[in-house]
């Protein structure tokens, strides 16, 4: 399904949002994660695809690969950690720390009493519990029924102590809570609710640098986009209010077109285009694009993707694989890429699109669109990665060599 979004704005950058999230944030965050040795300091790949354009009928497509961003394999890496040091930052605000001294764990004993907790889908308690054991704080995850156990192992490997509950994910949002005020925990999630918005606000401001490297890697003349469309996941609406709004402030007027892509059954971001408001799924929320199944947008996102978001789309779990396999395929000119479940949802939406020559049309997509997708992740389940593809990811990392070598030559 696809839905035109007659509400977003073509106008600068409004003050009103400005406030929440900005570019400067943005900065700074990126300037402190630059000393998590959780994360690489060069900025992730900005891959480009020829043979895929020429394939789909694109000038260009290129894929921001976030699989290469940490050990922790996903783009979350860039938001939990910012939210936990702005956190502590406001807890102590007397004792002027060092956000660098924080995230190189220089106050670990200052912080042996403090509790944190999320639920989560995988990614995020796992940048979660991997951020507090390097500030030396402790970790609670909730997990709902549908997180598989090769993902609860991952979180539980960087320390958490792990909940799990029979429900979904906003039934272990609200579990999250409950826990957190019995016992005095601090949630710090990436979905915001009523009373709830400075910590997933700073969450979203860490995933600000992906943009902030898209500008780096891609400017072709100052001020210039170099992409008309930018196809963005969904979920409860972090990454792509993230990064949509960075590139809204940059850009202005002249910004890209946005189109946000979330599964079928799990359409929260769909449904509030259609009602105007933060609104809720109306399928099962149970998707093989694990990290995209939320039944309820993120209030404090959608402020800023009802304003710019173009295009509001929803594909099924078989258009996931399919763009999982062929990205994996790779061709001479294109990389083989491992790009996960969640990861692949913006090149299947791409994909769906072009399959449509009218949705295609709707969305301004032809020759001479220049398109950016984001693989917000790699191999994070790597059973499920093999199963739905065909091949281990050290298989097509082993290609991605090879082809990397032949490149070079």
């Amino acid at each position: 399904m696809l839905m035109t979004n007659k509400r977003a704005s073509r106008a600068d950058y409004p003050d009103e949002l400005k406030a929440i999230l900005n570019v400067e944030s943005a900065e700074q965050s990126r300037a402190w994660l630059s000393n998590w040795n959780l994360l690489n300091a060069c900025a992730t790949p900005l891959w480009d695809l020829p043979d895929a354009a020429a394939r789909l009928g694109v000038a260009r497509l290129s894929l921001k690969d976030e699989s290469t961003r940490s050990p922790l394999g996903s783009f979350k890496a860039l938001g939990a950690p910012i939210a936990l040091i702005r956190l502590v930052l406001r807890l102590w605000p007397g004792h002027d720390l060092d956000p660098k001294g924080l995230i190189e764990g220089r106050y670990k004993d200052m912080l042996t009493n403090l509790v944190v907790t999320s639920a989560t889908d995988g990614n995020h308690g796992k940048a979660l519990a991997a951020a507090a054991r390097t500030l030396g704080c402790h970790c609670v995850i909730v997990l709902h029924a549908n997180v598989s156990v090769e993902r609860e192992q991952a979180i539980a490997a960087y320390g958490a102590r792990i909940i799990r509950i029979s429900g979904n994910y906003d039934e272990s949002v609200e579990e999250t809570a409950r826990l957190a005020k019995e016992n005095g925990w601090h949630v710090v999630s990436d979905t915001s609710y009523e009373g709830y918005e400075a910590i997933p606000r700073d969450v979203m401001q860490g995933y600000g640098a992906i943009a902030a490297e898209i500008v780096e890697q891609s400017e072709r003349h100052a001020g210039e986009c170099a992409f008309t469309h930018v196809f963005l996941q969904g979920g409860v609406g972090g990454l792509a209010a993230g990064v949509a709004s960075y590139l809204w402030e940059i850009h202005g007027r002249k910004r890209p077109r946005f189109i946000v892509v979330e599964p079928q059954q799990a359409d929260c971001l769909y449904q509030s285009a259609r009602e105007g408001r933060a609104a809720k799924a109306t399928g099962s929320v149970d998707s093989i694009m694990a990290g995209l199944a939320c039944g309820e947008a993120s209030p404090l996102a959608w402020r800023f993707l009802d304003q710019c978001v173009d295009d509001f789309m929803t594909i099924g779990d078989n258009d996931a694989i399919a763009a999982m396999r062929r990205l994996a395929a790779g061709t001479g000119a294109d990389i083989p890429l491992v790009v996960g479940e969640s990861g692949a949802a913006g090149y299947a939406g791409l994909e769906a699109l072009l399959q449509d020559s009218q949705r295609a049309q709707a969305t301004g997509l032809n020759g001479d669109s220049r398109v950016l997708v984001i693989s917000t992740e790699g191999a994070t389940a790597p059973t499920v990665y093999e199963a739905c593809v065909g091949e281990t990811a050290d298989s097509v990392l082993s290609r991605q060599a090879h082809w990397l070598d032949a490149t070079v030559r």
